[in-house]
């Protein structure tokens, strides 16, 4: 039975080695080692299909990989549902719960059984949260009458309230205007500054290159580099991430 860690237990890093997995007959990711250490910030990049998605979901332990290994710093596995209160994930189209945006908020407080709070310091957290993501004056509004940008930041304070080692992000401005991609873009620069791990897939380049300390880069389900930021886009490493470069400056 897996001892349930600490809120202040670091499980960090995670690593992945030789991980593949495949899905109706067809690889999606291939021989994947990887890295994911405490206080750091990685963006996956790639063309669609590259595998980015689900090289994320693996991370989170929402996919189990088809060979190889993906473990904690305390070597239990990533699909561990106990261990996963310590990270969490925010989706390109969050699924808003038919309440009020505070609700939507406090149902994820109300998950995290690893933590101490009552009742009274749950709803504090949860106002703290859309305090942090500047919604709390619409905190009573239902949740799903709000605007994508909106609702992208309620999803973004369940994130938060949760109080992840790791965020894990797929696509999270890839459907908003620019002032709403904008918003969620403030959102991860404060947690990275408070010294929330991470781990974001994007198209948005300008994105990318403000937010990454690092980018991994995927081409038909392999990781052909990882490299600081500023060295892919200076000088990328592979054929591939030069040649997705040059795709995208067209």
């Amino acid at each position: 039975m897996v001892e349930t860690p600490s809120s202040n237990a670091s499980l960090l890093p995670v690593v992945l080695q030789d991980v593949s997995v495949i899905a109706n007959q067809k690889p999606i990711l291939r021989d994947i080692d990887l890295e994911i250490t405490r206080g750091t910030r990685t963006v996956i990049l790639g063309a669609n299909g590259a595998g980015k998605s689900t090289l994320l979901r693996v991370l989170h332990g929402l996919v189990k990989p088809s060979s190889g290994t993906a473990l904690n710093v305390t070597s239990q596995p990533l699909t561990d549902v106990q261990l996963r209160a310590h990270d969490a994930m925010l989706f390109q189209r969050p699924v808003m719960l038919r309440t009020s945006a505070f609700n939507n908020v406090l149902y994820a407080a109300q998950q995290m059984s690893h933590t101490k709070r009552n009742g009274d310091a749950r709803e504090q957290a949860v106002r703290e949260a859309l305090r942090a993501v500047g919604l709390e004056g619409i905190a009573e509004r239902p949740a799903r009458v709000l605007s994508g940008g909106e609702q992208q930041r309620i999803a973004f304070a369940r994130a938060l309230v949760r109080q992840p080692e790791v965020l894990y992000l797929d696509e999270p401005t890839a459907s908003l205007d620019p002032r709403s991609a904008r918003q969620i873009e403030d959102c991860i620069q404060r947690a990275a500054a408070s010294g929330v791990t991470i781990v974001m897939t994007t198209h948005n380049l300008a994105l990318a290159k403000r937010i990454a300390e690092s980018i991994v880069f995927l081409y038909e389900g392999r990781i052909t580099e990882t490299t600081p930021a500023s060295r892919f886009f200076s000088q990328p490493e592979s054929t591939e991430g030069r040649d997705f470069l040059e795709g995208e400056a067209i």
